[in-house]
């Protein structure tokens, strides 16, 4: 099987040398146990709705097809609290801004210092006195990486295997492992980049669109690039500056249809040998819920 698979995918996707190496993922917190936090969880939701870039539900385009993945782990390079549907991007507080590089020649993401997490394992902590006292309606998250499994068709029959997925504005790799697999890159990627992993081997691709979901997009524009999801608390998140116990807000990210490719067969499967291509890995849509 795995030879098969070499000899068709070969025509449409780069096939790269792999060895195994994992990045350690930054520690989420040393602040003491004592001090209250903020503290950050994902959540993978393939029945929220579906939304467009502006926030809008809406569906898959004729002519494309999409599933929801199996997602394994996330990672984001940003989060910014905002008060209002017309804060600028910045003027909120901003909590976390992840490690960045020139490494590639230019300002990126640097994905091997990013912190990564499965559903429900604590992602990041924040000091709760390190935050301004404020009424915030909005959080602001820049999506940076995915990992997941997703089904394809190959000669008939279905098979899973498992993406790696760069969604943030550019990223800089040395290396990335996918699943079992490590490719080694030593450069800067943009917006769109994944590796795919099946069988022990790779192919690398490039999606040419990327949605970014901003209900707030007349009032509060994001940086063109930029995968700065936006999302409204259910109630507004009050930081008194006197608290005495964690806040913990859960990013519920949708995953409804999120993988989406031209369906050249038209038989709604995922077929790249046939022709399908990947159009778009954007997440579609993100609630913060204050647990």
């Amino acid at each position: 099987m795995k030879n098969l698979l070499y000899f068709f995918f070969a025509a449409a996707f780069l096939i790269v040398g792999c060895k195994k190496d994992e990045p350690e993922p930054t520690p989420p917190s040393t602040t003491p146990a004592d001090v209250p936090e903020l503290v950050f969880k994902f959540k993978f939701d393939s029945t929220q709705v579906r939304l467009d870039a502006f926030g809008n539900p809406c569906t898959v385009p004729a002519g494309h097809a999409a599933q929801s993945p199996k997602f394994n782990t996330m990672s984001a390079h940003y989060i910014e609290l905002s008060p209002s549907a017309t804060t600028a991007v910045g003027a909120g507080a901003i909590l976390y801004h992840a490690p960045e590089t020139s490494a590639g020649g230019s300002t990126a993401i640097d994905f091997n210092n990013g912190i990564h997490a499965a559903e429900g394992v604590i992602w990041k902590k924040v000091p709760i006195s390190s935050i301004a006292p404020g009424t915030y309606n909005y959080l602001r998250v820049s999506l940076a990486y995915q990992n997941y499994d997703i089904k394809y068709k190959y000669s008939g029959s279905m098979y899973t295997g498992t993406l790696a997925s760069f969604v943030g504005y550019k990223t800089y790799l040395s290396t990335y492992t996918i699943k079992t697999q490590t490719v080694t890159v030593n450069a800067n990627k943009l917006q769109g980049y994944w590796g795919f992993e099946t069988f022990g081997t790779v192919f690398e691709g490039e999606a040419p669109g990327t949605t970014v979901v901003n209900p707030l997009f007349a009032t509060s524009p994001i940086p063109a690039g930029s995968c700065l999801a936006t999302g409204q608390f259910a109630a507004p998140l009050v930081i008194t500056g006197s608290e005495t116990n964690d806040i913990v807000i859960t990013i519920s990210l949708s995953t409804n249809n999120s993988f989406e490719w031209e369906d050249d067969g038209g038989d709604g499967l995922y077929e790249p040998t046939a022709g399908d291509s990947v159009v778009d890995m954007g997440l579609r849509g993100l609630i913060p819920i204050v647990e």
